[in-house]
């Protein structure tokens, strides 16, 4: 059967993404034959253009960078979560043409964690700044207790770390990137650098970790996340958040209630 209703990913690159598998994964293994989800490379610049000529048959759109913040004036409205980070990675077209934006990683972070067996923490640490930092920080607005150190790299970055910790209420002390080694006396790490930003610090962790989740994943395992596991810690990857993001994409998108994770993780080389 042809396909009667549409989803895809964009982004700039795009190449990489695993959503169209982990999406069509879901489709074909909860019956939902009339569906397909697809990839697009666009830009900030094309954005615009590419939602202007979707046509009724077009449900969502996934979206990951450079577009999280750019698609924010294109769109009706956008739920809290999206707001308190000011990021949108899931785009829901309604019945009556209005567009809806939403950022399902938040609680995809928190789904992962709490999969992992982290329902909650004294503390947590960050490497790294940026909107993906931000976002672990809202997820730990609701996962943490206390305090998070965030290790940042310039002043600018602490500045933006401390705005973000004021606006979603979670207690946050910047700190220096030289630093960083004392992340992992914390609990939990949340890692948010690009590939290659914290390689230097994998030969220095102590004989005691907590649990990483380390945001990348590819390539896989980072030196990092592969010495934590030496050290017998629980370790998180980027495909984590993706399958339990890509989760509650599909529901949204779909309406249907059922969850496509077994698939999407078989999917994914995981099952």
């Amino acid at each position: 059967m042809s396909a009667t209703r549409r989803a895809a990913v964009l982004g700039s690159p795009i190449t990489h993404s695993l959503s169209p598998r982990l999406h069509n994964a879901a489709y074909r293994a909860l019956g939902l034959d009339d569906w397909s989800y697809d990839r697009f490379e666009v830009d900030e610049a094309a954005l615009p253009g590419f939602l202007g000529q979707l046509g009724p048959e077009w449900a969502g759109l996934s979206l990951t960078m450079p577009l999280k913040r750019a698609v924010i004036p294109l769109l009706d409205e956008i739920t809290d979560t999206a707001a308190s980070v000011e990021a949108v990675n899931t785009v829901v077209f309604r019945p009556d043409g209005s567009k809806a934006g939403d950022n399902t990683d938040i609680p995809g972070l928190i789904a992962a964690l709490h999969e992992k067996g982290v329902e909650k923490t004294e503390s947590a640490a960050i490497l790294g700044a940026g909107a993906t930092a931000s976002s672990a920080l809202a997820a730990l607005a609701r996962v943490c207790t206390g305090e998070v150190t965030v290790y940042v790299r310039s002043e600018r970055r602490a500045a933006e770390m401390r705005h973000w910790g004021e606006r979603l209420g979670v207690r946050v002390r910047p700190a220096d990137w030289a630093d960083a080694v004392r992340a992992f006396e914390a609990p939990l790490v949340i890692s948010t650098t690009p590939a290659g930003g914290t390689d230097e610090l994998a030969e220095r962790l102590p004989a005691q970790v907590g649990t990483l989740f380390d945001v990348l994943y590819d390539p896989w395992p980072t030196p990092l996340a592969a010495a934590w596991a030496q050290r017998g810690g629980p370790v998180l990857s980027g495909l984590d958040l993706l399958l339990h993001q890509a989760v509650l994409q599909f529901r949204q998108f779909t309406g249907d209630p059922r969850s496509p994770l077994a698939a999407m993780r078989a999917a994914a080389g995981l099952g």
